[in-house]
């Protein structure tokens, strides 16, 4: 069966419709990375997105049980140029089909590419005919993607961690688990007296999809229990930890989203290869008016990949450590975490 996607712009695209599911809506952007497919479609950070893979060939290899950062697949849609279709790689499609994603291949993907690249990331429509309403938000996605409770894992042998839960990917709470933590996951929304009776020791605050400007009223309570606990915030996090001290956001052309971005450490100089999935960023120059410092930076467009406090344990990125799909080396953030519970002080002051 034949289908289209239609662009915010205008422009139109056709292909092979692959699954039952005759519809879908959202931000179209590409990921770059060669492997990772099951990673990306269930990191709630791509909820509301249709994904463009730009690597030609997905659904190569099979599924892993215990490589799915959610239990659900998040995205609104697939975009491929070739899907695989033999032995194993059936597990795709299959996955897809059960999960009613829709699904398009026979794209011309470079020029889609090229076109988000110039233009943007922008809204677009796929279905099994053209036509239809195009535009989109973000507004209330949070909600849809954070836990509905909290939920506590582990034995708190070294510590105890709430995660502020915008989105949460699996990965980034075994990391703190893998390390002797116990973590209590707990709703995007949790009021500061909520944590604080929580007990913690340290505090995550997560990855997650859509503008973080559309959560400013959650800033307030960040920046409360971020002054009383060591705190590490993570894409998502980290923005809305820039926000609540007074940083601006801006939204990038067509932002990061593969495995293999360079990042310098600028106190270092070391360049970590890392991870990267977000559409917004800190603006550099509002770091000024923050007591915030830079820490982080991408080689590519030295846009901000990090920040810390001079004073107060607070560590962010706009990287994602875990590495789920991408390169192991940022891993190290999460030891640096640790470092800053266990001692109560900023390792970087």
């Amino acid at each position: 069966m034949n289908g289209t996607l239609t662009l915010q712009n205008g422009m139109t695209f056709h292909g092979t419709w692959e699954t039952s599911a005759r519809l879908g809506k959202g931000e179209v952007v590409f990921f770059t990375g060669m492997t990772g497919y099951q990673e990306v479609l269930t990191d709630p950070s791509y909820a509301g997105q249709v994904i463009v893979f730009t690597y030609p060939l997905i659904g190569q290899y099979g599924l892993e049980a215990d490589a799915s950062e959610s239990a659900d697949i998040q995205v609104a849609g697939v975009i491929v140029q070739t899907l695989a279709g033999n032995g194993q790689s059936n597990e795709l499609k299959d996955w897809l089909e059960q999960a009613g994603i829709p699904v398009l291949s026979g794209i011309d993907t470079r020029t889609l590419v090229h076109t988000l690249r110039e233009e943007g990331d922008q809204w677009g429509l796929l279905a099994t005919n053209s036509g239809g309403h195009v535009e989109g938000d973000f507004l209330q996605i949070t909600e849809t993607v954070t836990t509905a409770k909290p939920v506590q894992l582990g034995t708190n042998q070294k510590g105890h961690i709430v995660c502020l839960d915008f989105g949460v990917k699996s990965s980034m709470v075994e990391a703190m688990l893998a390390r002797g933590y116990g973590v209590t996951t707990v709703p995007y929304d949790t009021p500061a007296e909520a944590i604080h009776r929580l007990k913690p020791d340290g505090v995550l605050v997560s990855n997650g999809p859509g503008d973080p400007r559309d959560l400013m009223d959650r800033i307030e309570t960040i920046r409360e229990v971020a002054l009383r606990y060591p705190t590490l915030g993570i894409c998502m996090g980290h923005q809305l930890i820039a926000l609540s001290f007074g940083a601006s956001i801006e939204k990038q052309t067509y932002g990061h989203r593969g495995s293999n971005h360079p990042v310098r450490n600028v106190q270092t100089g070391e360049v970590w290869m890392t991870s990267q999935n977000h559409g917004y960023v800190v603006t550099r120059d509002s770091l000024e008016r923050t007591p915030l410092e830079l820490l982080f930076e991408n080689v590519n467009d030295l846009s901000v990949e990090g920040t810390t406090h001079p004073t107060a344990p607070i560590l962010t990125a706009q990287f994602h450590p875990e590495a789920s799909p991408g390169p192991k080396e940022a891993q190290a953030l999460f030891d640096q975490f640790d470092e800053m519970i266990q001692q109560g002080v900023n390792v970087y002051a």
